[in-house]
């Protein structure tokens, strides 16, 4: 099979201005739960995460990177994420907070696009969080210095071990290195693939007013 026999003739549905919601916010959420639905169905292949998405940031010089992050949570205001501060994302964010969202959610052929300012969440907004993370999670959060060069994987398993000595029977400390961002949005594209590459595409852009503009873009 070539690239070329790859291709797909999107046709799952159709994106009209006068179906979607007022605010991105409660858009996205309805196409989450939309995506959550059919992942609970078992049409889905056992690896999908439909809270996947991927991150992309760039330096103060505008060099970009761009990885897949899970994202913990949202509401009408902000997207969270967790990761090592000290992390090529993470310094790349703290020097230039601008950041992008991408989630595509094949078995619906949708996409959605989520561009904003991003800040670190309260130390204690993050604790509260990591405290539901499962002990191997919390444990693999201290043992790894995210981005930073190692010798080989026997660093970081010699690690865990020790760590799981010292902290045998008790709880395991949030990292100093480690927490959660808010991105606050301010573009939000959703884009529904169509047939023939005529694909349909509405932008939310907030305003100086903080209304939401919503526009139709060419696909």
């Amino acid at each position: 099979m070539t690239l070329q026999d790859m291709r797909r003739n999107y046709q799952r549905g159709s994106l009209h201005e006068a179906d979607v919601a007022s605010d991105p916010m409660m858009q996205f959420d309805a196409w989450f739960k939309a995506i959550a639905a059919e992942r609970a169905t078992g049409r889905t292949p056992d690896w999908f995460e439909p809270n996947a998405m991927t991150l992309a940031t760039a330096t103060p010089e505008g060099v970009p990177s761009a990885r897949i992050v899970l994202l913990k949570g949202y509401d009408g205001r902000h997207f969270t994420f967790f990761t090592n501060y000290a992390s090529q994302k993470g310094s790349e964010l703290t020097a230039n907070p601008q950041a992008e969202l991408c989630f595509f959610w094949a078995p619906l052929e949708r996409q959605v696009r989520v561009h904003g300012r991003v800040a670190r969440l309260p130390r204690a907004e993050s604790a509260a969080y990591f405290c539901t993370r499962p002990r191997g999670s919390q444990l693999g959060a201290c043992v790894s210095q995210q981005s930073a060069t190692i010798a080989d994987r026997s660093v970081l398993e010699d690690h865990l071990r020790e760590l799981e000595k010292r902290y045998a029977g008790g709880d395991v400390p949030m990292p100093e290195t480690w927490g959660g961002f808010a991105l606050t949005p301010e573009h939000v594209e959703f884009w529904q693939g169509q047939p023939n590459r005529l694909h349909d595409r509405l932008r939310y852009s907030r305003q100086a007013d903080g209304a939401w503009k919503i526009e139709r873009l060419a696909p």
